[in-house]
């Protein structure tokens, strides 16, 4: 990692000191209050995106990748050494006196009727220009739109999928970012119509180069702290001697404390650039994915080697969201009712718990002891989630929520299940959303083990499973439709797996 001593970001391409700002000071913030106004405030929680805005990172398929990220919740001192793009600087500036040249994804919104009062839409600009950018997108050449997808004909034309057009545009690339004027179908249709970037497109050569390599950072100004260090040991050694600093991955978390509940902390240790903490291993007895990958990384990296993650990510919040959120960040915040511990206990994942005195793994079914508590000591980071090898050949992950997508379960059951000779050899659920912790429905797993998977089997364990855990009335849902719900999942999954048996 490059030293800097003056915490700076790279705003549009014009290099920009962080001070003043405060240490807790959102990149929303930091960016509005330098004049770039294109970047709104909505929810100040990650789920509007009028905040959207374009961060170069590590590459999948390309050394760099443009991805878009919530500016309301990441720190700007997160972005130090970073190079950011917003809504103002994908236009192209001509010669002293001239009107900056539209981006196509600019042109297209304007030209579909993308916009109305336009407070969204220079997020939902920024969430498309990291479609528009995304290596492996279905490039079609420039002009070739119009004739494959004509503005208002209403329906995609895609042969496969609904949700993708015609030159690979993935929807869910906006599922982050919400409108409440004009409708979503120009929006669609502006998204459908982009082609491939030009040769000379500035931002898509950007991709053939590395990023920027991750900043030690050291950012102190009245009493608060941010640090990033260079090293896993550099970053235990500091946690031992501050226990009470906060951690932060994607802060997907941690910035809603800060915009909602108005938080503030002395140290905030940022871990989201540690090499240590960002490898993905495809073993053959087992798989190590690190905790400060985001889930978009590990989406495209595994590319559907694990089936059960693959069900879980696109119910996974939003893609703004899973840009930035780690599995670390969702397993050390302890919530009950986050979507990815159901999955990892079905898949009888543990964690890789890191300390000043070495590492332990520990089983993730041991790994949480109360509401938001867990066996990780004071000064221990997750460093990594291991998922053991063989995959079971059953999996689903069944969300229950009232949205289809970018919403928090009621209810979350995951399963694994091993079928032979049509009995059930092996049966792992894990249930979010009905105990102070996350779950594993074992007398559930139990009552399948040994038996025939029949109608009468799943009849008889769907009842069993109905009476796991202790779930509670709240606004999302009540005790009674959560029990019935977890009854229902199983059969649910009975008939998909038996579907035109």
């Amino acid at each position: 990692m490059a030293h800097q001593t003056e915490p700076c970001i790279s705003v549009n391409g014009s290099d920009t000191p962080l001070a003043p700002a405060a240490p807790h000071t959102t990149a929303l913030d930091f960016l509005r209050e330098r004049g770039l106004t294109g970047t709104k405030e909505g929810c100040a929680e990650g789920e509007c995106g009028a905040c959207s805005v374009l961060v170069a990172r590590p590459g999948v398929d390309k050394p760099t990748d443009w991805v878009a990220v919530n500016a309301c919740l990441v720190p700007a001192a997160a972005l130090d050494g970073q190079e950011v793009i917003t809504s103002e600087g994908l236009a192209t500036v001509g010669e002293p006196g001239t009107a900056p040249a539209l981006h196509p994804v600019q042109e297209e919104m304007a030209t579909r009727g993308g916009s109305q009062c336009g407070y969204c839409t220079p997020g939902f600009i920024c969430s498309m220009a990291a479609e528009y950018y995304r290596p492996g997108r279905c490039e079609h050449p420039a002009g070739d739109a119009d004739a494959q997808h004509p503005a208002g004909d209403g329906e995609a034309q895609h042969p496969a999928d609904a949700e993708h057009g015609p030159n690979g545009f993935d929807l869910h690339a906006l599922s982050g970012n919400l409108c409440r004027c004009t409708g979503y179908r120009p929006i669609r249709d502006a998204a459908f119509a982009v082609g491939a970037p030009a040769e000379d497109d500035r931002l898509a050569r950007r991709r053939d180069e590395a990023p920027p390599a991750p900043a030690a950072t050291t950012y102190t100004r009245d009493g608060q702290t941010f640090v990033r260090k260079n090293s896993l040991a550099e970053t235990l050694q500091l946690l031992n001697e501050r226990p009470d600093a906060v951690v932060v991955a994607g802060s997907t978390d941690w910035g809603v404390e800060v915009n909602i509940r108005s938080r503030r902390a002395d140290c905030v240790v940022a871990v989201d650039r540690l090499p240590e903490l960002r490898g993905l291993d495809l073993g053959s007895e087992r798989i190590e994915i690190g905790a400060a990958l985001t889930l978009t990384e590990i989406e495209r990296r595994l590319d559907g080697e694990v089936p059960l993650l693959a069900e879980l990510f696109p119910q996974f919040a939003s893609r703004l969201i899973r840009n930035g959120a780690t599995l670390g960040g969702n397993l050390g915040t302890g919530s009950p009712i986050g979507d990815s511990p159901p999955v990892l206990l079905a898949l009888e994942a543990s964690v890789v718990l890191a300390g000043t005195e070495g590492e332990r793994e520990v089983p993730l079914a041991e790994y949480f002891t109360g509401y938001r508590q867990s066996v990780r000591r004071p000064g221990e980071l997750i460093r990594a989630v291991r998922i053991p090898r063989p995959l079971s050949s059953v999996a689903a992950f069944h969300k229950i929520a009232k949205r289809r997508f970018d919403d928090i379960s009621s209810v979350a059951v995951a399963f694994a299940l091993d079928l032979e000779d049509g009995r059930v050899r092996k049966a792992r659920i894990g249930l979010g959303g009905v105990a102070a912790t996350p779950i594993r429905a074992l007398a559930t797993e139990a009552a399948l083990e040994g038996e025939p998977w029949s109608a009468e089997t799943v009849e008889a364990a769907a009842r069993v499973l109905r009476g796991e855990g202790t779930p509670m009335d709240d606004h999302r849902a009540s005790a009674l439709y959560r029990s019935a719900m977890l009854g229902q999942s199983l059969k649910k999954l009975y008939a998909q797996t038996t579907k035109g048996a």
